[in-house]
Formats: structure tokens, C-alpha cells, sequence
């Protein structure tokens, strides 16, 4: 056992023992867990009920195959819905090292998705599908004690009972259903070692998008009233919502409507007749939405007289419910057409892309999607995908950057039973196969392992796969689809991409414009506000605002963009966003962008001036990274290939040496 888990265990036992002594005056000088009693409470449930032991080395604990897949098709719906949120969170947080993840009630992990900087983190400590991080199990855990406490909670690093976990950050909340019943939870857990409670924020309004969006898909046959004691949030995020029969009678609340109302329980309000909430009867609240145009109209609550604002939809037409189509059905030309076109807004780079993705959308041709880290080509890879016949198919999508290299061969081509030692007994389903009749969609491809190339080039040839251990290889029908911000050619030079690889997956290229360059800036920005605020239309940018948004150059590009733009809307005091609503480092970094003179860019012309707040060393490490980026043109991208790391950990080495690009102020 190492100095540092033996000194964890010792804290552990002596948090504990105070804990149970119930000395809080004494805790702190224990060195009690910055979370508090929630945390020591977890810590004695762990030594006390499931005699875990702090420093355990088990190996993780994880579900068969057949077991993971039931427990993820008992949860299809809200899978379905969660996963899209998921993808969003893991957008906005992508390149701090975070992973998103959802469990089941009992703690085990059915969706992941991994950022390429968290891979050997998640190798090491089980967070993988089918894997069980219950309380009972993996200790205290953002996942597992979110389980137990039943309410949003953040375990920052040490605060985990388990030593061989104290390397994580986790921030965790829990999903329920509309009887009261806590049904998964989602998790973004990092080795960030800044306990950052905007993640938390972040996973919660998460949560609460889930939530109501499986409500309203549950029950779009029936009478919906959406109410707020504001007007204006009536149709947002923090509204309530009560389905309703059209009797007028309650089958369901919201969490966020019990709350409002004061109630406690589904139980205290399922059966009761909307009268018995309102001062209004409910066929009298439909013809006042319907004479008001669907604006919300005044109610008050008959308990203690609170006024709501509200509205009644009703319920979906037959031929409008969002049923899946059938396995061989093909979606209808006007809705392919929909997919693509709401990625572009009169960008005519952009717009050129959409009319050639359209041209080969039922094509067997290769789609090769290239530009920086940010631009929108998984976005664009799922239109594609949803474009055409293929749509009720499978996507997957394969990020080659984020697999460990000791896992990617596994993972893509799966394995049968018994393949290998610490193998599933019941084997696993590759990512390949997994897409079998749909689209397959590589994500930097340009990191795949040569090795691995090889066996891809044979799989793509032949159209069949054959999983580890496995006697007969498998047919396949799947739509290729690849992406890569790499320069391949160069990659090809150096021997570290296949050329025959290369020209197989190059059907098609297809190129996304960075944001900077993109026209439709001002479009595209009032569009990902709507789609942040869930298409209330109350919520907007002002001029100013909107202004500074278009003039930034985005070095995140897409992706950076609406990281922000969800913080500020998750945050904001109004439903008019303003320069005040700006986090406060992205007003600084654009003050500090625009303070750049043409006599700073002489002087650097020359060489740096030195930084009074950094050290000899760091200063000659910053200069020499100047006259590298100068040299390369500021392209941040080329001089990361060179140095061999990654864009993230340059652009934060730029950032700690307070480097700023003279011509462009920001780096590319």
C-alpha cells in the first residue's frame, strides 16, 4: 500500500469515527471531507454497512452482455432522450477532461461518452458500459451516493472512499419519473482537480431537460397545461407541467410542478379534477388559450390564492406522433431535406456542403468529413445519417481518439466469450457490428493505430467482420462515414496512415468552415439560442451582445459556442441575454484580445517582451513557444502535430504563458 493511500485510509477512519461520535467541532481538525456530513455519512455507510475496504483493489464489478442489454431496453425512452443531452453536455465540456455517463436505479452504467483526455481514467477505474458504480460496490461516488441521497451532489476528488477513485471530480444527479420514481442518474465525472460547481449546474438543467421532454413524449396523447408565475417563462425550462384527460381529470406532474405547487407526492395530485387545483375549469382554460392565440392566461391556485400563468395544449394528432418507423420504411424526401438544411443559414461554404451531401445521401459512396476541432461534423454525420433510408437504422458513432489503444480493437470488432482472459463471459458486441444495417461514423480517424488500420481496410474491402476469438465473420451493410481535423496527406508521409485506407474512406470530402469564416455568423447564433432555451422564443441576444458573439473568433469554434451560450442560459437573471451575462473569462480574454497594439505586434516581431508575473524559465519557455508559433504561422494546430501533443494542452500552455497572436488575436 502506497504512503498516500495509507494516509487515506487513516483519514478515512478517522472521519468516520468522528462522524459517529457526532463531534462536528472536531470534525474539521480530522480533516473531515469538504462536502460535509453528506460525505461522512456516505463514508460510514461504506466502512460501517457494506464493510468496503478504503484502499480495495477488486476489480470493477461488471454486468454480462444480455444483462446490459435488458437493463438499457428497460429504459429505451428515456435512453432515447437522454443520450441527446448527453451529447450535447459532453459538446459543451469536450477538452476539460470530462466524461458523461448514465446509470440505471441500481447503479449501473448504461451510455458513455468518453472525452479523449479521460481515457486512462476511465481504463483504470471501470467507468465503462455495464460496469457497477453503486454505492455498495465502488464506495462514495457521484453516481452511486447520488443513488442514496436522492438529490444532485459533486464528489470532488479525496472526498471518495475508495483511494484508488480520489483521482476523479464527479458531479451527479438523479432522474425521475413522473410517479416520483428515481429511475437513472447522469453523471460528468473528470480529473479536473477545480471543483467546479458549474458542472453540476450544468448536469442538473441536464436532468430537468430529460425529464420533461420524456413527460411530454409520454403523454403527447393527452391535455397538457404548462404554467409559470411568470408569463414569459410559461414554455422554458422552469415551467411546470400537469397531463391532463380530457375529462379534466390529473395523470401526471412534473417535478418542477409539484414543487410550484407545494405538493409533495404524484400521489396527492394524480385523479384530482383540475378544479379542485385551479380557479378555473379545464374546458374554460382550453377556450381562453384558444382566444388568447396560445399566450399564457392568468390562474389562480385555489390552496392559498397564487397566481400561475398558464396554457393548455392539446393532445398530438394521429399522423403527428413521434413513432418509430418502421425497420425497411423510408424517410419521405421533405423531411431529408430538413436534416441538412437546419445545419446551414446562408453561409454559402456551407450551403455548397449541404448540396453535395444531399446528392450522395442514398449513394454507396465514402463521406470524408474534414475541419477543426468544433465545426459540426458528428452534427453533420447524424443529419446525413437521418437523411436517408438508413434513418430508423443504427448510428454509432466511434471517437478513435478516445479508446485506449490496449481496448480499440475489442470495442470496434467485439469479441466472443472466453476470448481472452478478464473477457465478459457472455462477449461483446463491437462497435462495427453494432451499426450493421445503419451508419458507422469514425471520428478522428487520424489516430487510429496504424495496427489497427490495417484490419479496418480489410473489414471495409470485404463488408464482413469477424469479433476476437470468433470462427466466422459476419456480413455487414453500413454506411461509412469518417472525420479528422489531421492533415492525412502529411499523416501518409510520415508512415502513420495507410494511403489505400486513405483512399477508401475519401469518397466524398466534405470540409466545415471554421466559425470564424462562416457568414451566417449572426443567424447561427440566434439559432443555438433557441436550441439551448428549447425554442422559447422569449428568450434572445441583444444587439450588443450579438455584436461581440460575431466578432469572436471562436477557437472552439461551434462547440465553444454553445458551451457559453448553455452556461449563460442555464445562469441568466432575464430572458434577454447581455454583455452581462458574459462569464467573467470570456470578457476577460476579449479585453485582453483587444488590447493588442500594432506597437505589441512590433515587439514581437523582435522578440517578447518578458511577463513581470512569470519566472526566468517560464519566460524562456514562453518566448521559445512564440518564435514556434510565428514560425508556423500561429497555427496552433500544425505546431501541436509537430511538438507531438495535443490542441487542448497547447492552447492551455499558451494560456498559462499569456500568449496572444499579434494579427488575430486568437489562435487557430
Amino acid at each position: 500500500m502506497s504512503n498516500f493511500a495509507v494516509e487515506h485510509v487513516k483519514r478515512v477512519r478517522s472521519v468516520v469515527q468522528t462522524g459517529m461520535d457526532r463531534q462536528p467541532a472536531s470534525s474539521a481538525a480530522h480533516g473531515a471531507p469538504a462536502g460535509g456530513s453528506r460525505i461522512t455519512e456516505s463514508w460510514i455507510r461504506c466502512l460501517n454497512d457494506y464493510h468496503l475496504d478504503p484502499d480495495s483493489r477488486d476489480d470493477p464489478e461488471v454486468v454480462g452482455y444480455t444483462e446490459l442489454q435488458e437493463r438499457q431496453e428497460s429504459l429505451a425512452d428515456l435512453r432515447a432522450v437522454a443520450e441527446v443531452e448527453m451529447a450535447d453536455l459532453y459538446q459543451q465540456l469536450a477538452g476539460s477532461g470530462y466524461a458523461i455517463m448514465l446509470t440505471d436505479r441500481d447503479g449501473v452504467l448504461l451510455s458513455f461518452f468518453g472525452d479523449p483526455g479521460f481515457t486512462h481514467a476511465a481504463s483504470k477505474s471501470g467507468l465503462m458500459q455495464g460496469a457497477v458504480w453503486s454505492e455498495r460496490v465502488q464506495g462514495t461516488n457521484g453516481m452511486g451516493t447520488c443513488l442514496v441521497e436522492r438529490r444532485p451532489i459533486s464528489v470532488h476528488q479525496e472526498e471518495h472512499y475508495l483511494s484508488r477513485n480520489i483521482g476523479l471530480s464527479c458531479a451527479a444527479a438523479p432522474i425521475f419519473n413522473h410517479a416520483g420514481e428515481l429511475v437513472a442518474v447522469l453523471d460528468a465525472s473528470g480529473e479536473s482537480r477545480l471543483a467546479q460547481q458549474h458542472t453540476l449546474a450544468l448536469v442538473s438543467a441536464s436532468v430537468q431537460m430529460i425529464e420533461n421532454r420524456v413527460f411530454l413524449h409520454q403523454f403527447r396523447n393527452e391535455y397538457i397545461v404548462r404554467f409559470h408565475n411568470r408569463p414569459e417563462f410559461v414554455g422554458t425550462l422552469s415551467e411546470g407541467a400537469i397531463a391532463v384527460s380530457v375529462a379534466g381529470r390529473v395523470l401526471a406532474a412534473t417535478r418542477r410542478a409539484l414543487l410550484m405547487l407545494g405538493i409533495k407526492s404524484p400521489l396527492e395530485i394524480v385523479g384530482r379534477d383540475i378544479t379542485d387545483l385551479f380557479n378555473i375549469s379545464f374546458s374554460g382554460l382550453v377556450d381562453c388559450t384558444v382566444k388568447k392565440a396560445f399566450h399564457p392566461v392568468p390562474i389562480f391556485e385555489i390552496r392559498n390564492g397564487a397566481r400561475f400563468f398558464a396554457v393548455s395544449y392539446a393532445p398530438l394528432p394521429a399522423q403527428r406522433e413521434a413513432r418509430q418507423p418502421a425497420p425497411a420504411a423510408r424517410v419521405p424526401a421533405a423531411d431529408a431535406a430538413t436534416a441538412l438544411d437546419k445545419l446551414q443559414f446562408g453561409d454559402p461554404a456551407m450551403l455548397h456542403n449541404v448540396q453535395i451531401a444531399k446528392r450522395v445521401v442514398e449513394r454507396n459512396v465514402a463521406v470524408m468529413l474534414l475541419g477543426e476541432t468544433g465545426t459540426g461534423k458528428e452534427m453533420f454525420a447524424q443529419a446525413l445519417h437521418r437523411s436517408g433510408s438508413r434513418a430508423a437504422k443504427p448510428f454509432v458513432a466511434i471517437n478513435c481518439a478516445s479508446i485506449p489503444e490496449a481496448l480499440i480493437e475489442s470495442e470496434l470488432f467485439g469479441y466472443t466469450p472466453g476470448a481472452f482472459t478478464g473477457a465478459r463471459k457472455d462477449g461483446q458486441c463491437g462497435k462495427i457490428l453494432q451499426a450493421n444495417g445503419g451508419t458507422l461514423f469514425l471520428d478522428e480517424i487520424g489516430d487510429m493505430p496504424v495496427a489497427l488500420q490495417t484490419r479496418l481496410l480489410r473489414v471495409l474491402e470485404e463488408r464482413e467482420v469477424l469479433p476476437l476469438g470468433g470462427g466466422a465473420p459476419i456480413k455487414l451493410d453500413i454506411r461509412l462515414i469518417s472525420a479528422t481535423h489531421c492533415d492525412l496527406q502529411e499523416r501518409i508521409g510520415r508512415k502513420q496512415f495507410r494511403e489505400d485506407l486513405f483512399y477508401r474512406l475519401q469518397g466524398v470530402t466534405i470540409t466545415l468552415p471554421p466559425l470564424r469564416d462562416r457568414a451566417d455568423r449572426p443567424q447561427l447564433v440566434r439559432h443555438l439560442v433557441r436550441q439551448e432555451s428549447e425554442g422559447d422564443d422569449n428568450v434572445r441576444v441583444d444587439d450588443e451582445l450579438l455584436a461581440a458573439l460575431v466578432r469572436h473568433s471562436w477557437p472552439g469554434n461551434i462547440r465553444q459556442l454553445r458551451h457559453l451560450l448553455r452556461t449563460m442560459i442555464a445562469l441568466r437573471e432575464s430572458d434577454r441575454l447581455t454583455m452581462a451575462d458574459l462569464p467573467l473569462e470570456f470578457g476577460a480574454a476579449s479585453t485582453a484580445a483587444a488590447s493588442v497594439t500594432a506597437e505589441t505586434a512590433a515587439a514581437t516581431a523582435v522578440g517578447p517582451a518578458p511577463d513581470a508575473n512569470l519566472n526566468p524559465l517560464e519566460n524562456a519557455e514562453r518566448h521559445a513557444l512564440i518564435e514556434e508559433l510565428t514560425r508556423h504561422s500561429w497555427n496552433i494546430s500544425t505546431l501541436a502535430r509537430q511538438l507531438k501533443i495535443s490542441r487542448n494542452t497547447l492552447y492551455r500552455k499558451v494560456q498559462r504563458l499569456k500568449i496572444i497572436n499579434p494579427d488575430k488575436t486568437m489562435l487557430h
